[in-house]
């Protein structure tokens, strides 16, 4: 099996997992067949690909191979005749239009049904709609992988059990779903936007589907205010995305990062749909995320940067949406604005916070702080600390650079 093969399939299982998979459903209406059949596509492949060569068509071909040995599961066990199916396609119920109709969106919705936990909501569609390994979902959630895998188990058997349907809502239940699946849609773009593991800082086809289904949300409901705010944030995010990293694949801090080279396009169409986010009042939690954003995209440089803005900003989203993880967010800021021992002080109460306690990011801000304090000892071992609960290859290569920075003065 040569090289070029292998990465050809691990590049369209990036790319095509969820079409695979949902389209796939669409057929068994049975999840957990579905994802066995779309595994089984992908290590076809494998074997195929290496004989016959890549296929023009990776993602219809893989389809098609899925599809075809759902088929044959289907068949030998006559399930059409001997059993209920699984996820039931409820015909009765309004149809979106057409163009809208599209599988992913369908297989979304199922994966945030109420019926489920907002964080089984979350890891189903993490596990099956962007493909993500279990152990790649348990870090996304700060949890041991066997608690992770037994958590999607019981999701995809409370699916079953409940008769969940496989549709997008009608319009009159559209409304209050939506939340469900923009916070999966709002975890999706930030696990690609910083891979928990891997050698590459960002994964583009997690934040590419985001950005997808955000789109597509948009489209289905243009006068929601927090799905044009949450599209808004992705595509304010993702415009710096390429200056994320240097030619030589180091980590580019945002102070670092050369701001002619951010997608200004995207900025613009972030921030006309920030616009129309912030007509509702009281700003919702992703248009204020979003502002946070914007202040960042706007800025000529990282010195002009207004943090007493993005101070306040913080202040009105912890009401809104109070979580450990802006509140580290809020710390960073305020060491911005006042200083590095203002910073430090403002993370120390959040050591004690349980959420945080295998949180690398509060380690790799403290390390900031003690570092440009010249306090190298402590920094030195928050440093070490980070690294220890760091998975992704950039962040570990940065992270190991400043620790040998810090130790050589200490």
């Amino acid at each position: 099996m040569s090289d070029e093969v292998v990465a050809a399939v691990a590049q369209a299982h990036r790319r095509d997992w969820a079409k695979v998979l949902s389209s796939t459903v669409a057929l068994t209406r049975d999840l957990d067949l579905a994802e066995e059949c779309a595994q089984d596509a992908f290590a076809q492949a494998l074997e195929t690909w290496g004989e016959r060569g890549v296929p023009d068509r990776p993602g219809a071909w893989l389809t098609t191979t899925a599809r075809n040995r759902a088929l044959d599961v289907l068949r030998r066990e006559s399930v059409f005749r001997r059993r209920m199916p699984l996820l039931v396609a409820d015909e009765t119920a309004p149809a979106p239009e057409e163009a809208l109709d599209d599988d992913r969106l369908r297989l979304i919705f199922t994966c945030t049904h109420p019926a489920l936990s907002p964080d089984a909501r979350a890891a189903l569609t993490l596990r099956l709609v962007c493909g993500l390994s279990t152990p790649e979902v348990a870090r996304a959630f700060l949890v041991p992988p066997a608690t992770m895998a037994a958590r999607i188990t019981r999701a995809k058997k409370k699916i079953a059990a409940a008769r969940i349907p496989y549709r997008v809502p009608g319009p009159d239940q559209l409304g209050e779903r939506v939340g469900a699946v923009l916070e999966v849609v709002h975890l999706i773009f930030t696990t690609g936007h910083t891979a928990p593991l891997g050698a590459d800082l960002v994964r583009r086809d997690l934040t590419g589907s985001a950005i997808r289904l955000g789109r597509l949300l948009h489209l289905l409901m243009p006068t929601d205010a927090e799905t044009g705010a949450l599209l808004a944030l992705m595509l304010l995010i993702a415009a710096r995305q390429d200056t994320r990293t240097t030619a030589s694949g180091r980590l580019a801090l945002l102070s670092e990062q050369d701001r002619s080279r951010w997608d200004r396009q995207l900025i613009a169409e972030g921030q006309s749909l920030l616009t129309e986010a912030l007509l509702w009042r009281p700003p919702t939690r992703y248009a204020l995320q979003a502002a946070i954003a914007a202040l960042h995209a706007e800025a000529p440089s990282w010195d002009d940067t207004d943090w007493t803005e993005v101070v306040d900003l913080y202040d009105l989203l912890l009401r809104r949406w109070p979580s450990p993880v802006v509140e580290l967010n809020r710390a960073v800021a305020v060491g911005m604005r006042d200083g590095p021992r203002a910073g430090l002080d403002a993370l120390t109460p959040l050591l004690a916070e349980p959420a945080l306690a295998t949180y690398g990011y509060l380690s790799a801000a403290r390390a900031d702080f003690l570092r440009r304090l010249e306090n190298w000892p402590q920094a030195a071992t928050a440093y070490e600390e980070a690294l220890t609960l760091t998975g992704n290859d950039v962040e570990r290569a940065f992270l190991a650079e400043r620790l040998v920075e810090v130790s050589r003065r200490r």
